[in-house]
């Protein structure tokens, strides 16, 4: 897969990406991530890609002929261009899952007060990583981009993102590690009994704790099976809740 991450601000892109699981993905040949500063493609011998909005208005808009020609320059067959934006479709796991498919995905990070509207006409779509405001698209374009490139084969062990918060409709499960026990706080003795389906059998109860707990709205589209209707039940008794 290949990543294309257009900005003005490559600097604030560059460190992030050399940290971690992100650079050992690059470093491994599992994934190519490219930083593109839009001012390489600017008509001005400044190198400006910015200007005021006709019409008046507060604040600065990314030019339409440097957008346009970095697209033009980079765009393949097989290419998906994002462009983040507060009135986009809201990024989420399923999304992350679908977009790791890909080969070829450029995402154009805003800034200032957004984008010359002409750019759409070459945008695939619009994405939000959720209802608020931030100074720019570069924190916005990291996070598809990380959500993405952990999905890649070979790039984290595929059981640990397949039990994912969101993956599989729930929550994720709590979980412990050494030592056993601690300040009289102890892990829970199922996870120690080498049992493996009383193990699962727990995790997907606390799966289901957890979700109803903290996103209950995540449960009216989880396909409940007889036995998760008699567990949230219980749930429901050991927090104390009466119909």
């Amino acid at each position: 897969m290949r990543i294309d991450i257009i900005t003005i601000f490559p600097d604030m892109l560059k460190n992030t990406l050399d940290e971690s699981i992100m650079r050992r993905a690059i470093g491994l040949g599992l994934v190519e991530v490219n930083i593109i500063d839009l001012r390489d493609y600017s008509l001005s011998k400044h190198k400006k890609v910015d200007d005021t909005p006709y019409g008046g208005g507060a604040g600065m808009l990314l030019q339409f002929p440097p957008l346009y020609e970095a697209l033009q320059a980079i765009k393949q067959a097989n290419t998906k261009v994002l462009i983040t934006s507060p009135r986009g479709k809201t990024f989420n796991q399923q999304m992350a899952e679908s977009l790791s498919q890909l080969e070829h995905i450029v995402i154009l990070a805003g800034h200032y007060e957004g984008f010359d509207e002409r750019i759409y006409h070459f945008v695939d779509e619009e994405v939000s990583v959720g209802d608020f405001v931030l100074t720019g698209g570069e924190i916005p374009a990291l996070l598809i981009t990380d959500a993405v490139v952990r999905l890649l084969d070979d790039v984290i062990k595929k059981e640990s993102h397949e039990n994912d918060s969101f993956s599989n409709g729930l929550l994720e499960h709590p979980h412990y590690t050494k030592p056993a026990t601690y300040q009289g706080f102890d892990v829970p003795e199922v996870l120690k009994n080498g049992n493996h389906k009383e193990i699962d059998q727990w995790r997907h109860y606390e799966a289901l704790k957890q979700t109803y707990m903290k996103r209950p709205d995540l449960l009216k589209d989880y396909p409940l099976t007889k036995q998760d209707l008699k567990w949230l039940e219980q749930i429901k008794k050991e927090l104390g809740e009466t119909k």
